[in-house]
């Protein structure tokens, strides 16, 4: 299969965490959402269990009880942490955007919430005998789909952010949507088309930098 390397390369490098770009004012249909989720689905998992589900969330009650405990979950923190940084810098301007969407969340089309079989906190999954094996297996399980979402999201004019400050009120969450106590929820994710597609390749240093060669100590000759 000959893929287009520089389309799939854009897509690869301009799919951005989108906030202030979200079109809250725009219907997404449900067979949007569907089709990437199909694609999404295609993503691998450990052992190929499929543990993935995924909640859809539309009413618009249940997406205030989830702006909230989104704030409740970071709100302050975001706030101050604006205040503090120098404004100009690409943090200030990442915590800004950030802001801006726990203050807007529940005006999102439609919010995600990807879910994966098991608990970090149940008996070891797999016989595994350690927290960081059992961490990476289950959430490894999940997030590639997550991002595979992602990326069929950004090729159909639309956006996301993957985001995780309501997992404070995990509990919470699942009670207000029914989701059983066997599920672990993978974060939470704001999906509306974008305002324009104009997204562009971000600042990232030379991987060679920061990759390195059979030691830690050595860095990769990008030769």
């Amino acid at each position: 299969m000959n893929f287009d390397l520089a389309q799939t390369d854009a897509l690869l490098s301009t799919t951005r965490a989108v906030r202030k770009r979200l079109d809250l004012d725009r219907d997404v249909p449900n067979d949007v959402v569907l089709e990437c989720l199909q694609l999404a689905v295609q993503a691998p998992t450990g052992s190929n269990q499929q543990g993935w589900r995924w909640m859809v969330i539309r009413d618009q009650e249940r997406k205030n009880a989830l702006a909230d405990l989104y704030r409740r979950g970071g709100g302050d923190y975001l706030t101050t942490a604006a205040a503090d940084t120098e404004q100009g810098t690409t943090m200030h301007r990442v915590l800004d955007s950030a802001t801006y969407l726990a203050e807007n969340l529940q005006r999102v089309p439609v919010l995600v919430i990807p879910l994966i079989i098991g608990r970090l906190d149940s008996p070891r999954l797999g016989g595994a005998n350690n927290i960081t094996t059992v961490a990476a297996g289950l959430l490894g399980s999940i997030v590639p789909a997550v991002w595979s979402f992602q990326l069929a999201l950004r090729s159909r004019g639309l956006g996301s952010c993957y985001t995780t400050m309501h997992l404070q009120f995990e509990d919470e969450a699942a009670e207000l949507l029914g989701i059983p106590a066997h599920m672990t929820q993978a974060g939470l994710l704001p999906v509306a088309y974008t305002i324009g597609t104009d997204f562009k390749p971000a600042q990232r240093p030379p991987v060679s930098a920061i990759t390195y060669l059979d030691e830690y100590k050595n860095p990769i000759d990008g030769a």
